[in-house]
């Protein structure tokens, strides 16, 4: 199901926020963006909040994960970078942490929660690009109005073999609100799906075809709903089922990492009446992955690599041609 919209469609069955980005939730995102390349900062209103995660497929990284698991929160912004940069990224994750509050490091420490996808094929992952300060710019520009596309983490990112990187979208289900942003990094070109119709093989102009469809995406979902840590867990595993409507398999090499905290400093609410919210975020989880590459643009990489934005007047023209 969608709905026509002054700049395009609605995907799925539930109406997006004001903003139809993460914000919506009073979550706010900064970027910073270093030789095709950067980090990005996704940072809750306040810490620590309960959190969940999940895994459709793991060959990627997502630190402070197994903490979360354990404990069900999360202590620190979630941070969104390329492979090699996970460790610059955490460091400066920590020296955050510890302007902000002097007793980290002193009676207590903190794990970042730092999420990875690969951007070697644009970016020269043998140099290190990203440095610690690089963290902290991008948690003090931190807005409720942020770039998508080839920005920040998503710089060098590719999505269905088209331009991919930071994509962001909500959805609401009642007197609540889901917020999803993503990181895409995965996908062929004839896999794209949108909002049902099979665009990547209706397309006659076709993208460069990446050596390796593995990719990843990291999904970082938000909801103003009072969750316990274990109905987190089953909201990021929904984000899954949004990958896959945009056309994902999870390939052997992906890394489909997923993330959910809420907002609200409650935490009671009916296992019965969670549908609305799974149905949320499969939602913006599918018109994230849209964001992404409708922000997207033509960006030469290194040794002249040139990955292309998605032709996004030819898409409208096929999903309109059928019948949409």
């Amino acid at each position: 199901m969608s709905r026509p919209r002054e700049d395009g469609i609605v995907v799925g069955m539930l109406e997006p926020g004001p903003r139809n980005t993460i914000a919506d939730v009073g979550v706010t995102v900064g970027h910073v963006t270093v030789e095709r390349t950067g980090v990005t900062a996704v940072v809750p209103p306040s810490l620590p909040v309960p959190a969940g995660t999940a895994v459709l497929n793991g060959a990627g990284e997502l630190t402070g994960s197994l903490e979360i698991r354990e404990w069900g929160i999360l202590e620190t912004p979630v941070y969104l970078t390329s492979t090699h940069a996970v460790g610059r990224v955490y460091d400066g994750a920590v020296s955050v942490a510890m302007a902000r509050d002097p007793r980290v490091g002193v009676d207590d420490v903190v794990i970042p929660v730092v999420g990875e996808c690969d951007d070697s094929w644009l970016s020269d992952a043998r140099v290190a690009h990203v440095q610690p300060d690089d963290v902290g710019r991008a948690v003090a520009e931190a807005t409720d109005e942020f770039e998508q596309g080839a920005v920040g983490a998503g710089t060098g990112m590719s999505c269905f073999d088209w331009k991919g990187g930071i994509g962001s979208s909500s959805r609401c289900a009642g007197e609540h609100t889901v917020g999803v942003l993503l990181l895409t990094n995965f996908g062929t070109g004839e896999q794209l799906r949108v909002d049902g119709v099979p665009i990547g093989r209706l397309l006659d102009e076709r993208p460069d075809a990446m050596p390796d469809p593995g990719g990843s995406c990291i999904a970082v979902v938000a909801t103003d709903a009072p969750l316990t840590p274990p109905q987190l867990e089953r909201l990021a595993r929904r984000a899954g089922l949004g990958l896959a409507r945009a056309g994902s398999v999870a390939h052997h090499g992906s890394g489909e990492i997923f993330v959910a905290f809420a907002t609200a400093t409650e935490r009671s609410f009916p296992d019965r009446e969670l549908d609305p919210l799974f149905q949320a975020v499969v939602d913006a989880t599918e018109e994230a992955v849209l964001c992404s590459l409708w922000a997207g643009v033509d960006t030469t990489g290194r040794e002249g690599r040139l990955v292309r934005a998605l032709p996004r007047q030819k898409v409208l023209e096929l999903y309109r041609g059928r019948g949409r």
